[in-house]
């Protein structure tokens, strides 16, 4: 066996090592940085790519992807002096390879470190109360700080999110009894003020009824006046036709009208609260007589038209005696 035959798959292997050495395979979501002589020169994005081996090689390894880092939990005073307990995450991207590589020593270090520092600046400078109830706050201020120092290493920060706020118990048990007691007047006030409507309400629907009770009574009182003043007016129509009556020498529509208005006295007497008992001697014929009287009386005032016209009233059924004034036996 000669020289020439052993240099020949010496060579081959050479060929084949070198070519092994200068052929870099990048995964999907990484980018690797190639130094020449310890000096970057370039980025081998994802897929096949080929460098000078020997001369080059590959300096940092970096995922391009979306990470998630966990921030632990640390004391942090607020501006009221409340110590409490806080941890948190954060998610950042590299967008340029080479500043976060040669930019920071310690990339995923630095943002845990930037990031704790900046919650206790911003928690520090809030008050409990505001921690509790402003969350999306403090995120929203925490990202803006945090990605504003992060950029200069070709790192973009997506977000920043506090997990858990953890006050002292004995500031939990404080806590606790405000709220009992903010409820407790929140209930007393809502009670005073449903008392308060509730009174309004009664006091508007007593005055209402009062109102609609005085304009029933002025209109009882109205049709009440109108009523006695047609009965007065038919009283004197009544009136008025007795006088033309008896003026035209019609006794009788007199007795009549007398009659009428004793009859209606005794009524009263009879039907007054007042009297229970009456005791008076009343007899049909008296009520005759009394009306043939007024006839007598008649005549002697209006003389020949009295007599003209006499009025001669008939003996009730069962009486036999003389009607006085009428000059006439039964």
């Amino acid at each position: 066996m000669s020289g020439f035959d052993f240099t020949i798959p010496v060579l081959v292997v050479l060929v084949l090592v070198v070519l092994f050495a200068g052929v870099k395979t990048v995964p999907q979501g990484y980018n690797y940085t190639i130094e020449r002589f310890g000096k970057y020169t370039r980025t081998l994005a994802p897929g096949l790519n080929l460098i000078v081996p020997f001369f080059d090689r590959i300096g940092a390894k970096l995922n391009m992807m979306e990470q998630v880092l966990n921030v632990p939990t640390q004391e942090v005073i607020t501006k009221d002096n409340a110590n409490i307990a806080v941890d948190g995450i954060a998610f950042y991207q590299i967008l340029n390879a080479p500043q976060a590589a040669y930019q920071v020593s310690g990339l995923q270090n630095a943002i845990l470190n930037l990031t704790m520092t900046n919650i206790r600046t911003v928690m520090g400078s809030m008050v409990l109360d505001e921690l509790l109830s402003n969350r999306d706050t403090i995120n929203d201020r925490l990202l803006r700080v945090v990605d504003e120092a992060a950029h200069s290493w070709g790192i973009k920060m997506t977000r920043v999110e506090i997990k858990d706020i953890n006050p002292p118990q004995d500031l939990l048990d404080s806590m606790g009894r405000q709220m009992k007691a903010e409820r407790d007047k929140r209930a007393v006030v809502l009670e005073a003020e449903g008392t308060r409507a509730a009174q309004i309400l009664r006091a508007e629907g007593l005055k209402q009824a009062q109102i609609l009770e005085a304009e029933g009574r002025r209109e009882a009182a109205f049709r009440e006046a109108e009523g006695r003043e047609r009965l007065a007016e038919a009283e004197a129509k009544a009136t008025e036709f007795v006088s033309a009556a008896i003026s035209g020498g019609n006794v009788q529509a007199l007795n009549y009208f007398v009659a009428q208005k004793y009859t209606e006295a005794f009524g009263k007497f009879a039907t007054s609260p007042n009297q229970k008992v009456i005791l008076m001697p009343m007899e049909a014929s008296a009520l005759i007589g009394s009306l043939g009287g007024i006839g007598a009386i008649a005549r002697e005032v209006f003389g020949d038209n009295a007599a003209t016209n006499p009025t001669t009233p008939s003996t009730p059924p069962g009486r036999g005696r003389t009607v006085p004034g009428t000059g006439s036996n039964s």
